[in-house]
């Protein structure tokens, strides 16, 4: 199966935890979004208890954007497949006030 390489850009909090902005994964064509996720926290384990639940689902406060559209938003959610040139990006809640 052809590979692709996958620009992940995170932001706030969890910046410190992978130690850059940006983070360069290698995914299967038709990787879906749920899929990249835990890719990633078996490269950073640290990353876990930012990113899943208990069950392994993506915890509902924090954000998933993919091409500037939060995934929750999308037609098939953290089962989209991410393309070559998508956009991903994750971060924490803003808080502000």
């Amino acid at each position: 199966m052809e590979e692709m390489l996958m620009k992940v850009n995170f932001y706030a909090t969890l910046r410190p935890i992978v130690g850059q902005k940006t983070v360069e994964l290698t995914l299967s064509h038709g990787t879906t979004a749920i899929q990249l996720v835990h890719m990633f926290v078996e490269g950073y384990p640290a990353m876990r208890k930012e990113l899943l639940d208990e069950q392994g689902n993506f915890l509902p406060h924090m954000k998933f954007f993919i091409n500037g559209r939060e995934a929750v938003y999308l037609p098939e959610k953290f089962e989209t497949i991410i393309q070559p040139a998508d956009k991903v990006d994750i971060f924490p809640p803003v808080g502000g006030g």
